[in-house]
């Protein structure tokens, strides 16, 4: 396990700013300690301080996972996050997006959502924005990349996409035998 270089802090982070803007700096300089990033097997796991010096104690071949994985870094250095980030990323979200009851089984099998399926949008969202996908009921579902602008989802007709589907909570059970 080994901390980010400069160039994986920045696309890291980049991609995370998508989603939370500028709460990043809230992962790290948090009131009950000091939070960091590190890398192991190509996986970016967030965890504290107090966590990270216990885990010095088991040789790198032995250790698994450490802390919560946030992403993954591809062969080709692009970064992609992990559903296990959506716990952190749901608090801090700027945008968000909440789907209706009925629409909620379609992301979470791995669907878009569609205009149909749209309950709320947040107020000034871009297209390509990144969004957290919530329920009705304000329990985060996942997260994705908006399709249209807030003005835009407005105007379309109902059997269009408004949200890209990234990741869903569904897909722990969906790729239950390949996760790891």
């Amino acid at each position: 396990m080994r901390p980010l270089t400069d160039e994986e802090t920045k696309i890291m982070f980049e991609k995370l700013s998508k989603y939370i803007g500028e709460n990043i700096k809230l992962l790290v300089d948090r009131p009950d300690g000091t939070y960091c990033f590190r890398l192991h097997q190509d996986r970016v796991f967030y965890m504290s301080e107090k966590i990270l010096k216990l885990a010095t104690n088991f040789s790198r071949d032995k250790l698994i996972s450490v802390g919560t994985c946030f992403g993954k870094f591809s062969k080709t250095k692009k970064f992609r996050l992990h559903i296990t980030a959506l716990d952190f990323l749901a608090p801090y979200a700027k945008f968000k997006v909440w789907v209706r009851p009925g629409a909620e089984q379609s992301f979470l099998y791995g669907n878009h959502v569609l205009k149909s399926g749209l309950g709320r949008i947040t107020e000034n969202t871009m297209q390509y924005q990144g969004v957290v996908v919530y329920s009705m009921a304000d329990v985060p579902l996942g997260f994705g990349v908006a399709a249209k602008s807030t003005q835009e989802c407005r105007r379309v007709d109902p059997m269009s996409i408004v949200v890209f589907h990234q990741a869903d909570v569904g897909e722990f059970i969906r790729n239950e035998d390949t996760l790891t």
